[in-house]
């Protein structure tokens, strides 16, 4: 198997809700509790699995919000593996998940520093490195019932803009996506083969263009309501006089 996330950036609304439901999963989770700093401060922080970064693309009158989540994307040749200095970073041969052996992390920050897509986070605490698991955890929980072992960023997603399986099988609703939708891997030029892909936005019909003569016309009718408006209130002044 190659288990991965495909993102859909053209139905994410940047609603946080996947940040959110990570971290309120994972604090509890194997890689538990992720530490708040002066949460309640002027310079709040913490770790956090999973972030969204806006984007504005385009010009006026057809530019677009392009929310992008961003997490580990497990790839299938990870630095944050190959520059671990104590095995505590390994990709598992399973199920192609990238963990974090927090007994073997010595939070030298290596693997941070590697990785292009800022998903290691140093859980100054704790002095370990922590990272999204997939939540291993919780998709392979026979406790709970078939449809719900999936992460918990998936579960959550109000819009639907999040999916998780399979990479190696073909027929697998992710790879069906990526293959009907031209999905494509983040930042592939770095040579690390993500396994999360991302399906593009799609086209928007261009917006209007208001024509000269339109606007022309449109000036046209405001200056005969400006006519009219003041015309009454001179009438009114007559009146009263």
């Amino acid at each position: 198997m190659k288990l991965g996330l495909v993102i859909d950036l053209d139905t994410c609304v940047g609603c946080h809700a996947c940040a959110v439901a990570c971290k309120q999963w994972n604090t509890s989770g194997t890689t538990g509790p992720l530490t708040d700093y002066d949460p309640y401060g002027e310079n709040p922080s913490g770790v956090w699995f999973n972030r969204i970064r806006s984007f504005e693309v385009d010009e006026y009158p057809n530019n677009k919000t392009v929310n992008t989540p961003m997490s580990c994307m497990h790839c299938d040749d990870a630095a944050c593996v190959t520059v671990c200095p104590t095995g505590a970073s390994y990709k598992r041969e399973e199920d192609g998940i990238v963990l974090v052996d927090q007994s073997k992390c010595m939070g030298c920050n290596l693997c941070a520093w590697a990785c292009p897509y800022g998903a290691r986070e140093l859980d100054e605490d704790a002095g370990v490195m922590k990272k999204c698991t997939l939540c291993v955890d919780r998709i392979y929980d026979e406790a709970l019932p078939k449809e719900e072992r999936q992460p918990a960023c998936v579960m959550t997603c109000p819009t639907n803009a999040r999916f998780f399986g399979d990479f190696d099988d073909p027929n697998s609703e992710v790879s069906t996506m990526v293959r009907e939708r031209s999905g494509y891997s983040m930042m592939p030029e770095v040579g690390y083969n993500p396994v999360n892909k991302y399906l593009p936005p799609r086209q928007r019909p261009k917006a209007p263009t208001v024509e000269k003569k339109e606007a022309a016309s449109g000036q046209s009718l405001i200056g005969k309501w400006m006519k009219r408006q003041k015309d009454a209130f001179n009438d009114f002044g007559k009146g009263a006089r």
